[in-house]
C-alpha cells in the first residue's frame, strides 16, 4: 500500500493509541488489563519501552494513525534479555489493510537491527484472534506452547497461546 507509513511512535500519538487500546481492553480479551490506561499512563509505559531500547512503532494510512506496534522486555531477568515481546494494535477502521503485516515486518526488522535474538507473541484469547495468530504465522512465528486458562476475563477462564520466532541468528550463535 503505497499511502503507509511506519515510523517511530512518540508523545504526539498518545491520544492515538489510548484511542485504539480503550476499547481492545474493555470489548476485547486480547489485553488481560481490566481497566484501560489513561494517556498519562500510556506516555509512562511508551517512554519505559523507548529508554528501555526497545522500538515502538506507528503506522499511518494517508497521514491517518492506523495502528502502533512495540517490543518490550519479555522477563526481567538478565538471561532473557535477548528476547522481546511483541504488541501490536490496528485500528479497527484500518484492519485487512496491510498495517499489521507492515508494523510487524518493521518491528523485526528493529529488533534484528538492535541484536535480539528471539521475539515472543503472547495472544490472549487466541481462539477468538485469528487475526493475530495469522500474522503472527505469516511472520515466521511458531506456535511453542498454550497457557490454558491463565487469565479471568468477562467471567470467562481465558487462554494465552505463546508464539516464537528467531532474530536474526536466533539461537545458532552466542550473542
Amino acid at each position: 500500500m503505497s499511502d503507509l507509513r511506519i515510523r517511530p511512535a512518540g508523545p504526539d500519538d498518545i491520544p492515538h493509541i489510548v484511542r485504539i487500546y480503550t476499547p481492545a481492553v474493555l470489548t476485547g480479551s486480547s489485553s488481560f488489563e481490566l481497566e484501560p490506561p489513561d494517556h498519562m499512563e500510556i506516555g509512562r509505559r511508551m517512554k519505559y519501552v523507548i529508554e528501555g531500547g526497545y522500538p515502538y512503532l506507528a503506522a499511518e494510512i494517508g497521514g491517518r494513525f492506523a495502528g502502533y506496534a512495540y517490543a518490550s522486555v519479555y522477563r526481567t531477568r538478565p538471561a532473557y534479555r535477548h528476547s522481546v515481546e511483541d504488541s501490536v494494535y490496528i485500528d479497527p477502521e484500518m484492519q485487512r489493510r496491510g498495517v499489521g503485516r507492515a508494523l510487524m515486518d518493521a518491528l523485526i526488522a528493529e529488533c534484528t537491527n538492535r541484536g535480539f535474538r528471539q521475539m515472543l507473541a503472547v495472544i490472549g484469547d487466541s481462539p477468538n484472534q485469528p487475526g493475530s495468530v495469522g500474522l503472527h504465522e505469516a511472520c515466521g512465528f511458531r506456535v511453542v506452547g498454550q497457557l490454558p486458562g491463565i487469565g479471568y476475563k468477562f467471567g470467562r477462564w481465558v487462554d494465552t497461546l505463546l508464539m516464537q520466532r528467531d532474530l536474526g541468528d536466533g539461537m545458532k550463535t552466542n550473542p
